[in-house]
């Protein structure tokens, strides 16, 4: 059977290379199946490479969270800083996240936790392995805020209509544009300063107010986020 399966083998090579060079030529058919098994063994191979290299990947993104975040603590020689990477995990009830990292991390109630783009929120709750995050457009949160350009000072709040600054001089100059930074609290909590809140994306026109307000876009894409870091104290230094 074995034998007989061989010749079979042989004869229908025989006859391809006969009919490649006195018919019709083979070349288009070969090209085909090349076309065909290159493709599917490079998806073959990227699906190998995107399991085998995801543990890889996923460590290399905590270390550029937590890389960012010590730079950040870094910039602040007076506080003892470090960063804890972590991964939003699911999503609460109103602007509130969980992440994977909890107390056996260092982390603790009321940090900064923020993204490559900026600012995301502070740490509300601290579980063993996984915290509870109020992002900045909770209806409860207020940042202290400075423009990054004047200086001014001022205070982000969030609510239904998305983030809205006030500045404490009415008269401060602003305009569409303008960048919103973290102001920074005692000991660094909640907020640390220096931290992109967002920018400056309308003025609100409100005559013989106490204060001059805006609409602010969070520089933080707080409807997609995955990896944060969350800015914790360092008792190892």
């Amino acid at each position: 059977m074995k034998r007989t399966f061989v010749l079979l083998v042989l004869a229908i090579g025989v006859l391809l290379v006969v009919i490649d060079r006195t018919l019709t030529p083979l070349a288009p058919v070969r090209a085909a199946g090349s076309t065909v098994y290159g493709t599917l063994e490079n998806a073959i191979g990227a699906v190998t490479r995107s399991i085998g290299g995801e543990q890889r990947v996923r460590a290399l993104e905590r270390e550029n969270a937590k890389l960012r975040a010590d730079l950040l603590a870094a910039a602040r020689p007076p506080l003892k800083l470090r960063g804890v990477a972590a991964h939003v995990v699911g999503f609460g009830q109103g602007q509130q996240v969980t992440v994977d990292a909890g107390t056996g991390a260092g982390v603790t109630r009321d940090v900064t936790v923020l993204n490559a783009d900026g600012l995301v929120g502070k740490v509300t709750w601290a579980g063993p392995s996984t915290a509870s995050v109020s992002l900045i457009t909770d209806a409860g949160s207020s940042v202290g805020a400075r423009m990054a350009g004047s200086g001014e000072l001022g205070l982000v709040t969030g609510g239904e209509g998305g983030l809205r600054l006030s500045l404490f001089d009415p008269n401060a100059p602003l305009k569409a544009g303008d960048q919103v930074v973290t102001l920074g609290s005692a000991g660094g909590r909640p907020y640390v300063a220096g931290v992109p809140i967002g920018t400056v994306s309308a003025i609100e026109s409100v005559p013989g107010a106490a204060v001059r307000t805006a609409l602010v876009r969070p520089a933080a894409r707080l409807s997609a986020l995955d990896l944060v870091s969350v800015v914790v104290p360092d008792s190892r230094r």
